[in-house]
């Protein structure tokens, strides 16, 4: 299989951290960025959706265009049923996306 072209910027590029205190949710930003001349649709997907919630976890970003996605870190100690309910997979994805006519 062909290795995929990575179409988006991501910042911070390896990891996100995540500052305590950890007694309540905790979240931190990923900012997604697309640097080509098209629209480009992405899906953050997580490889432990009960532990992570990814809003928004898709969507179409404009051509030059960048947008924040938080990523929240529920608390050990309590664990809000709207957090639970995430569902995401693993890692980033973009694709272009067609432009409809209007």
């Amino acid at each position: 299989m062909a290795k995929v072209e990575q179409v988006l910027s991501l910042e911070p590029q390896h990891e996100l951290k995540f500052r305590g205190p950890f007694t309540d949710v905790v979240t931190t930003n990923l900012k997604l960025g697309n640097p080509t001349d098209r629209n480009v649709c992405f899906k953050v997907k997580t490889t432990a959706p009960r532990r992570y919630c990814v809003r928004p976890n898709s969507g179409i970003i404009d051509a030059g265009a960048a947008i924040n996605v938080s990523v929240s870190l529920p608390s050990p100690w309590v664990k809000p049923p709207s957090l639970l309910t995430c569902k995401t997979d693993s890692g980033p994805h973009g694709f272009p996306a067609p432009t409809l006519p209007q």
